[in-house]
């Protein structure tokens, strides 16, 4: 019995510590980040894990917010939150009413770049690429990454 209660734990182990909120989105700040109204009344901001929209600034950032803000602003969603980044934000899936994934529409429209952990997500992505869908229209997209460091380094230094 100790041995088969042990093994569910193992192998759930993961699951157990997964935290699922339901809420209503009231804010889309970005094209991956959202706020959310829990439940219990609290506002959570969360960042779509493994999915970088653009920036502010950059070719197709617009349109990736109006996506998120069309799919899923003042509409019910299930909050799949999977650790912090190193910056100390929430780092979630949202899955909305319906059951779709936003973070996978994100990626599938051509609206955002995956981090390659994600076999699934990788493979919309490069279905995305190519139908040179969204910015993958464009010959020399620039990852957000990329252009944040760049935003970084040209930024006046502080005395």
């Amino acid at each position: 019995m100790r041995q088969l209660l042990l093994f569910f734990l193992l192998v759930n182990a993961p699951n157990l510590f997964a935290e699922e909120i339901s809420g209503k989105v009231i804010n889309v700040i970005d094209g991956n980040t959202l706020e959310v109204l829990s439940e219990d009344n609290e506002t959570i901001t969360v960042l779509l894990s493994e999915v970088d929209c653009p920036e502010a600034g950059q070719q197709f950032s617009e349109e990736a917010k109006e996506f998120t803000t069309k799919l899923a602003l003042k509409k019910k969603v299930t909050v799949q939150l999977k650790g912090k980044d190193r910056w100390g934000n929430k780092l979630a899936v949202v899955v909305l009413k319906n059951g779709v994934n936003l973070n996978s529409e994100l990626v599938s429209k051509g609206l955002a770049w995956t981090y390659k952990a994600e076999e699934g997500l990788a493979a919309l992505e490069q279905g995305a690429r190519d139908q040179k869908v969204g910015l993958w229209s464009e010959s020399e997209a620039e990852a957000p990454w990329v252009y944040r460091r760049k935003q970084t380094m040209l930024a006046p230094k502080s005395r």
